[in-house]
């Protein structure tokens, strides 16, 4: 989907009865869109003429640039994704500011994490709070961003949810213990409400990328690291946050209507399932 032409209607499929074959009906929003990947995902649905809830935590700058990229169609919105009230009215506000529901909900959000193989914790200096932060990261802000949704996505008779998670969790390269554990979860959370949810017309997905080239998080990685991903990737190259972005499109458009409970890897090849 990267090579569909900038302003062009991806979302529209003959034939499809979806609320989203029309870019301008869907609210979408992203967590943790002030940076790195997830302001990649917010400018893609932008781009297509979604209107754009960019969530941060604590960048409410970055946050509005990426909202004055897309324009009067975006919302910069502060909240927790760990806080579930800070949650419910990040969505509310949507609601009432674009005088739509939020029927597409991506959880990007990473919190508090850089990706450092030389100076991560081991099997011997990992604590138990280090899982938890990133767990209640990675699922219970899923289950936070879910929930406010649900009932206008049920009242809408469909929904998307997309979660982001890692090929870490197929092929730990290197063994980042925390943010890899929650991700796993993540693989869990995202099968059972896919199961739950699917009778309603409610897709749950993941969409895992490996090392991206380059977000804030990767910028600690070595150079060795990066070269080490180009030379055993059978596109010989990097992932950008691009890239991982249009897949997310996909599962939020009619295309992947009949897609749920599935975990897109989007590296390249480097992992292969």
């Amino acid at each position: 989907m990267s090579d569909v032409p900038s302003g062009s209607t991806v979302f529209l499929v003959p034939g499809s009865q979806s609320l989203m074959r029309d870019p301008d009906s869907q609210v979408v929003v992203i967590t943790g869109a002030s940076r790195g990947l997830g302001a990649a995902i917010a400018r893609t649905f932008g781009r297509e003429g979604a209107r754009v809830v960019v969530n941060y935590y604590q960048s409410p700058d970055r946050a509005e640039a990426v909202a004055a990229d897309i324009g009067d169609r975006a919302l910069p919105v502060q909240a927790d994704v760990r806080d579930p009230d800070a949650v419910q009215a990040m969505i509310d506000t949507a609601t009432d500011h674009f005088g739509a529901p939020v029927t597409t909900a991506v959880h990007n959000a990473l919190i508090d994490y850089q990706f450092d193989a030389e100076n991560r914790e081991t099997a011997d200096t990992i604590d138990w709070e280090d899982y938890q932060t990133q767990v209640e990261g990675s699922v219970k802000g899923a289950l936070h961003l879910l929930q406010a949704c649900l009932p206008e996505m049920r009242a809408a008779g469909e929904g998307r949810f997309v979660g982001i998670s890692s090929n870490l969790v197929q092929a730990p390269a290197v063994p980042y213990h925390d943010y890899t554990t929650g991700k796993a979860a993540l693989l869990g959370f995202t099968r059972n409400m896919a199961g739950e949810l699917g009778a309603e017309g409610i897709t749950v997905n993941l969409v895992s990328g490996g090392l991206l080239d380059e977000t804030d998080a990767s910028a600690a990685s070595s150079d060795a690291v990066f070269d080490a991903i180009r030379q055993n990737t059978p596109r010989g190259t990097v992932t950008t946050p691009e890239e991982v972005a249009d897949a997310v499109l996909f599962f939020a458009s009619p295309w992947a209507r009949a897609v749920t409970g599935q975990n897109l890897i989007v590296d390249g090849g480097l992992v292969m399932q």
